[in-house]
Parts: C-alpha cells; sequence; structure tokens
C-alpha cells in the first residue's frame, strides 16, 4: 500500500485565525513602499494590506530546505519544487480598521493535478473571510499553483507582450532591501526572495524573485496616486516572474467604474494583469 498521501483529502479542511490589525506593520509597510504619510491609529488599512496580517507562525524547525513550512499543513503536502501564488480575487466589504481586531477563515475549496508543457502542475484554491470590526470585511480566493523546477540550461518561455495603452506608467526596481523588508512584514522566508544563490542554483531563477502579492500591492499603490475612490472588487493573475535586478513598469487605465492595471518587464513583456472595481464617483 502507497504511503503518499491523497490531496484530494485536503478539500475542504479550514484554518481559523485572530489577528489584531496592527499600526507597527502598518507603518513599516508604508515605509518600505516608500509613502509619504504613514497610516494612523483607526484610519482604514489601505487595500490589500491584509496581506501583512494572518500570517503563519512556523516554528524554524517546521520549515523546509526552501525556506516554505513544511508541506502538509493547512496546505496539501504537493512533492514539487517551485510554489507561486498565481492569482486571485478579492470583494470588499468593509473597511479594517488599523488596530482593531479581526479573523479570517480559511478553506481548501479544490485540489487539481495537471500536465503542462513544463511538466507536472497542482493548482491549490484557498478562500478566505475576514471578519473585522464592521463584520465581513473581505471575501478572498487566492490560486496557488506547485510546478517542477525547469532543467538546467533550460531557454526561460517568453511571456506574451504587455498591454500598449497605458494611461500611465511609473518605473521602478524592487531591490533586495525592499524583498528583504516584504519578506519580513509577511514572515515569508521562501528564499527565492532573499538568497540568490539559493534562487539561481535551486529554482533556476535568474536573481531574486519580486513577490507576486508585492507587485500586486504595488500596482495599488499606483493607481492610489491617481484616484481616493474605494474598491468593490480586486482580481489579478500572475504571468511570469520579476526580478530585482531589472526595472520593470506599473501601468494601468482608467475608464468609469474600472480600472486596468498591469505589470511589464524590462522587455515589455506581461507580468501581472489585474483589474478593479471601483465605486461611483
Amino acid at each position: 500500500m502507497s504511503n503518499t498521501p491523497n490531496l484530494l483529502d485536503w478539500i475542504g479542511r479550514e484554518e481559523v485565525r485572530d489577528d489584531v490589525i496592527g499600526l507597527r506593520e502598518a507603518q513599516l509597510l508604508a515605509a518600505a513602499l516608500d509613502r509619504e504619510t504613514p497610516p494612523t491609529l483607526g484610519s482604514a488599512l489601505p487595500f490589500l494590506w491584509h496581506w501583512c496580517a494572518f500570517v503563519p507562525i512556523v516554528r524554524a524547525r517546521e520549515t523546509g530546505t526552501d525556506g516554505h513550512p513544511k508541506r502538509g499543513g493547512f496546505m496539501p503536502p504537493v512533492q514539487l519544487p517551485r510554489r507561486m501564488w498565481a492569482g486571485g480575487q478579492l470583494t470588499f466589504h468593509a473597511p479594517l480598521p488599523i488596530g482593531a481586531a479581526a479573523k479570517r477563515t480559511s478553506r481548501i475549496a479544490s485540489v487539481t493535478e495537471k500536465s503542462g508543457n513544463s511538466g507536472s502542475l497542482v493548482f491549490v484554491t484557498v478562500q478566505h473571510q475576514i471578519m473585522g470590526a464592521h463584520g465581513l470585511a473581505i471575501e478572498e480566493q487566492q490560486d496557488v499553483v506547485y510546478r517542477a523546477a525547469p532543467a538546467i540550461g533550460a531557454v526561460a518561455v517568453t511571456p506574451p507582450a504587455a498591454p500598449r495603452d497605458a494611461h500611465w506608467c511609473d518605473t521602478m526596481q524592487a531591490d533586495p532591501v525592499l524583498l528583504f523588508r516584504y519578506s519580513a512584514l509577511t514572515f515569508n522566508s521562501h528564499r527565492i526572495h532573499y538568497d540568490a544563490p539559493y534562487a539561481r542554483d535551486a529554482e533556476h531563477y535568474s536573481g531574486l524573485v519580486v513577490h507576486g502579492p508585492l507587485i500586486a500591492t504595488l500596482l495599488a499603490e499606483s493607481l492610489s496616486k491617481r484616484t481616493t475612490r474605494a474598491w468593490k472588487r480586486f482580481s489579478f493573475r500572475a504571468v511570469s516572474p520579476l526580478f530585482d535586478h531589472t526595472a520593470f513598469t506599473l501601468n494601468g487605465t482608467l475608464h468609469g467604474d474600472t480600472a486596468r492595471l498591469w505589470a511589464a518587464n524590462a522587455d515589455g513583456g506581461l507580468a501581472m494583469s489585474a483589474e478593479v472595481a471601483l465605486t461611483t464617483e
């Protein structure tokens, strides 16, 4: 009889975490993002900053060689080395006041195994509900993909071209300091974000990898510079990685109640696409 766990057994598994939307964490993230004015106690947490809350508290002995928590806890024990937060969908119902208590209930909604051009793939969909001081605050779906590492010397797949109709375009580079700070704030110890030799030699990336949620947050910051309207919904999809050694652009268009956002690498290849439904003016 095989001792290999059945990944489908993880469907329906739930986890509940309580937290306080911390002022210190919000002010530290504001500093990392180079915001002029830090948030204050009682103010609404900016959109997507909740990813710095409810972080898993994992003891050192419970981490794997890649820095992630060892497989087989809340997330299924997928035996593929590369893990990527591939995208998600969020609905915003009420603000999360900084300093107030909040609760997140998480559930594994689906586990799907597939085979693609790059080898085996496993897709895990996680659903979250976050309750705050004003009741239901956020409903979120996270899509996580696990995949095999590419062969040494394999040519990286060229991403599709990014759109060229941007209303604005901000150029930036996510240096190792920003990546370290975001890793620390989210307690994300995946070594591809701060350990360059590991990223190159073990997972065969060309440099340190910019976190997917950080790219989404940077896109949100670019939108916040153009409008102060509240968000109703947000969806995003990671297409290709960005690295610390090259600049990239944060782009967007704004038509009526819809903002379309995307990040592009230095060659104009699409890294992430996103869409925001805004409240009516």
